[in-house]
């Protein structure tokens, strides 16, 4: 059978070359959380894919919870992403950018002045994150959201995805994955509330439910999408009794949104715990958009999970880092290279745009 990895095909009304997707990285290279022009060179030396969707970007200084990572908020954001933007149209490809607000993964350091660190309950994220400034910190705990702070994040998406179109960018993904706001909501763990935003699976996937539905008012719902990662432990997240039942209503509610595609997680080739296929294939059989196949593929697994229609496009992160030929050392069967783990959140073009 012919690879379809490498085939063109559509993604809504996009025409994309390849059906090959390079994932979500998070690289710590925005200093004063601006994109720059290092960074419009590392994307586009990676615009082999068909489509990118950007590292994690937060729609609000509350969400910079990580150092040197861009934020899409503001003008001077704008203009910095336009750079991306064109560069990766330039050389063919198509850009998403993924909106992530870090919530509760977060510390004050790594913050400006007035921004603070949000969350559904007054949790800690176990453990401890790193600042430029201080180097290891304990994760605080954070501030329980309240009505207006709910209300004021849900309306920061809004706005953001408004500057994404300013930007340039094709589309928007929403980042409900790997314990990050949104996906606190989702999970017992984070979410201890007894209102209307918490408790009950129908009160957990609300906050989801609202910044996609604002988000879509704003972009189009050809133009969003969502990584969600159930079963997920990232960020001290843990299952519970009614993940499967929690997904599958979420994927309910974003089919009457009409959303794009949804983009699930599955890190067990990183030793998390597996998605089961059988959640997986009720989630592909259930939505109605296009869906995105991640974690640990291949080209050879990659082609038989297409050919078996489990997915219509497939997810590359790590292998992108190192390989910014990635498309075409995988279309060839060429030796990939490995990266440099200790350059992954580091300032600076090596083991950045130096592959």
């Amino acid at each position: 059978m012919p690879n379809l990895l490498f085939s063109p095909t559509q993604l809504g009304s996009l025409p994309l070359k390849n059906r090959i997707v390079m994932a979500q990285l998070t690289r710590s290279r925005a200093i004063a959380n601006l994109p720059n022009d290092l960074m419009a060179e590392y994307y586009s030396q990676r615009a082999g894919a068909g489509l990118i969707i950007t590292e994690g970007t937060s729609p609000s200084p509350n969400g910079l919870g990580y150092p040197r990572i861009p934020g899409l908020f503001n003008t001077e954001q704008v203009q910095g992403w336009q750079q991306v933007t064109e560069r990766v149209h330039q050389a063919g490809s198509r850009i998403f950018v993924q909106l992530m607000h870090t919530g509760r993964v977060s510390h004050p350091a790594n913050m400006p002045d007035g921004a603070r660190v949000l969350a559904p309950s007054p949790i800690a994220v176990p453990g401890e994150t790193w600042t430029d400034t201080a180097g290891m910190q304990p994760h605080p705990v954070p501030h329980e959201m309240n009505e207006a702070d709910i209300a004021q994040s849900i309306a920061e998406y809004a706005e953001s995805a408004k500057l994404a179109l300013q930007a340039g960018f094709d589309g928007v993904e929403l980042h409900a994955a790997n314990g990050y706001l949104i996906d606190q909501f989702l999970n017992t763990a984070s979410n201890q509330r007894n209102d209307r935003w918490g408790g009950s699976v129908e009160n957990r996937i609300r906050f989801a439910v609202e910044v996609a539905r604002v988000t879509v008012a704003v972009a189009g719902s050809k133009r969003v999408g969502m990584r969600i990662s159930p079963y997920g432990v990232f960020n001290a997240q843990v299952p519970d009794a009614e993940m499967d039942a929690l997904y599958l209503r979420l994927i309910d509610e974003l089919n009457t949104l009409g959303l794009l595609y949804i983009h699930v997680v599955d890190h067990s080739a990183m030793g998390a715990p597996e998605v089961s296929p059988e959640l997986k294939a009720k989630i592909r059989s259930a939505f109605n958009g296009q869906y995105i196949l991640s974690g640990g593929y291949d080209a050879a697994r990659a082609a038989t999970d297409l050919n078996a229609n489990r997915g219509d496009l497939v997810a590359f992160g790590r292998p992108f880092i190192s390989n910014p030929d990635l498309v075409s050392k995988l279309q060839t069967g060429q030796q990939l290279a490995e990266p440099d783990f200790a350059t992954f959140y580091t300032p600076g073009e090596k083991g950045y745009t130096d592959y």
